[in-house]
């Protein structure tokens, strides 16, 4: 029988990123080139498991949005598939 994978991982860091930033999930929309949405920003915040792909979109935003070089790993706490 194959593992479960849990679903629900917790609030990011990610989440208290944008809140120290005073960041709205709009902001990350807005500059982000590669079609991120609303939806997919709120599920990486609150912990919803998202695919590497999305991890590194949202990652991509971030670091244009504040000029900053920053890794998956600050952002995430778990490595998606």
């Amino acid at each position: 029988m194959a593992e479960k994978i849990k679903m629900e991982v917790g609030t990011q860091p990610l989440d208290l990123l944008m809140a120290d930033a005073e960041l709205r999930n709009n902001d990350l929309v807005s500059i982000s080139q590669e079609g991120l949405t609303h939806k997919q920003v709120s599920k990486g915040r609150k912990g919803r498991r998202i695919t590497k792909k999305l991890q590194l979109k949202i990652l991509s935003a971030w670091n244009q949005l504040m000029n900053t070089n920053l890794l998956i790993d600050d952002l995430f706490n778990y490595r998606g598939r």
